[in-house]
């Protein structure tokens, strides 16, 4: 990454930082952490909202969330470790490490270690009875998890498409056990965890860090309110969905699955975790894939490798971008929780800063070098919704954060003189050509600005305060 882009991802983090504040509030979600890392290091960490609504405890950026199916991410890494060090190989049967399913006569026992890296082994997704991801049964221990297996746990014929599996990955955490010779909690906690010093990621619930984990919530699915949802042990299911994190130690993991960066894994290995082995639906080109362990897709034109993660009351999604060397993690305390929203939105304003888009003509214009395009950034409002202005690289633009995409309906601006914008590029249907006119009160801050079709705005100084109205 050059010194120009470090500089001018750094110079649109501010805004990053207010359009996160401004969409978790209106997306009424209790609490959001974020954290972007490039050149080398976390440059961004935040969080916004509650950890705990009822007793209206802040959320803060050490606030750990239950990671849900990052933990896929990790149980590869484990196996390609393993893998490296010769102690088996993907073509290996899961019945070789697994005697119980031989046993049994399962069909199960022949699907290889590589079929259940990838989804591709036809294993049943969660058993015949789910309602652990309810909290209205205990998560299954080991005992209960082969009975599962065994009880209707082949679906499909491997390698026949890709069917999503928790009930496969977990069954990959016995293999690591089997072949490592340690809990594939403590293999994971020191072969990855520790070697990356991540200080607030484990593999399992920690009933000693109980107060520090953010309390998880229901959605709006059914209901204006939120439910409480507690916090319960995965038992044999840790290695699909058991691990806890934050998103400024998800970033510094993700970045270790960084070309070059030898500390989990060769090259070699990370380039075989993170191929498109099969893509989610055959039937939509845009459909994401899935790697050993992975979800690759594409985000404008990134292609970004990551994981996203659904557990009771905490829905979280972190990738990084191998070419670009910049990694993104948001975790959420809803079920309803906006993470890959909110995740793709950075991503995308990081672009908007970076990439200058063309833009329509409407004749030379002399901008004047002497004025600061700062004066006339902000978040304005009226009754029609929320604009804001903001410097992105080198343009000057006017967006909604009320929008998913932040860039939907982005407007470039331009400007006239020390008190007036022109609209130079955007939809026909808005007001490419006019001006925006802006009033300013002695100490020179914006106390009304005239927009697109004429009507005015008034600084929106906090969130819930009352419509800004003429």
């Amino acid at each position: 990454m050059t010194t120009s882009a470090v500089a001018t991802i750094t110079a649109v983090l501010p805004y990053i930082d207010s359009w996160l504040e401004y969409r978790a509030w209106k997306l009424r979600v209790p609490g959001v952490q974020a954290a972007v890392y490039f050149d080398g290091e976390t440059r961004f960490s935040k969080a916004y909202g509650f950890a705990d609504v009822e007793a209206g405890v802040p959320l803060t950026t050490g606030h750990l969330f239950r990671i849900a199916s990052h933990s896929k991410t990790f149980t590869a890494t484990a196996i390609l470790q393993l893998f490296e060090a010769g102690k088996l190989r993907l073509d290996d049967s899961a019945g070789t490490f697994v005697p119980e399913l031989v046993e049994a006569g399962s069909p199960v026992a022949d699907v290889t270690v590589r079929d259940l890296l990838e989804h591709s082994a036809g294993v049943i997704r969660d058993g015949l009875d789910g309602d652990y991801w309810q909290h209205s049964r205990p998560f299954p221990d080991e005992a209960e998890l082969i009975a599962m297996i065994l009880d209707g746990g082949d679906k499909a014929l491997p390698g026949e498409g890709f069917n999503y599996t928790n009930i496969g990955y977990s069954l990959l955490g016995l293999i690591v056990a089997a072949v490592s010779g340690v809990s594939y909690n403590e293999y994971v906690t020191t072969e990855i965890v520790g070697r990356l010093g991540l200080a607030n990621t484990g593999p399992e619930l920690d009933a000693a860090r109980a107060d520090e984990y953010a309390a998880g919530y229901t959605g709006f699915h059914t209901s204006l309110v939120r439910r409480r949802v507690d916090h319960v042990d995965t038992r044999a299911m840790a290695a699909a969905t058991g691990f806890y994190g934050t998103a400024d130690d998800l970033v510094h993991y993700f970045a270790a699955h960084l070309p070059g960066d030898t500390r989990l894994l060769g090259d070699a290995s990370k380039r075989l975790q993170q191929r498109e082995h099969w893509q989610s639906d055959a039937s939509e080109p845009a459909s994401a894939h899935y790697g050993l362990g992975m979800i690759i897709e594409r985000i404008d034109g990134h292609r970004v490798v990551g994981h996203s993660g659904g557990y009771p009351g905490h829905i979280t999604r972190s990738f990084f971008d191998p070419a670009a060397g910049l990694a993104i993690s948001v975790m959420t305390n809803a079920v309803d929780g906006p993470a890959s929203e909110l995740s793709s939105g950075i991503l995308r304003l990081i672009d908007a800063a970076l990439v200058q888009a063309p833009a329509l003509t409407l004749g030379p214009v002399t901008t004047p070098s002497d004025i600061d395009s700062s004066r006339f950034t902000g978040r304005f409002a009226n009754m029609w919704g929320v604009q804001d202005v903001v410097q992105l690289g080198e343009r000057l633009v006017a967006l909604s954060p009320g929008s998913p995409n932040p860039l939907d309906g982005l407007e470039e601006l331009e400007i006239v003189d020390e008190n007036t914008l022109r609209f130079r590029s955007g939809s026909g249907f808005g007001s490419v050509g006019e001006l925006m006119r802006y009033e300013f009160d002695a100490e020179g801050a914006v106390t009304l600005v005239r927009g697109g079709g004429g009507m005015s705005m008034r600084p929106l100084e906090r969130l819930g305060e009352p419509h800004p109205l003429p």
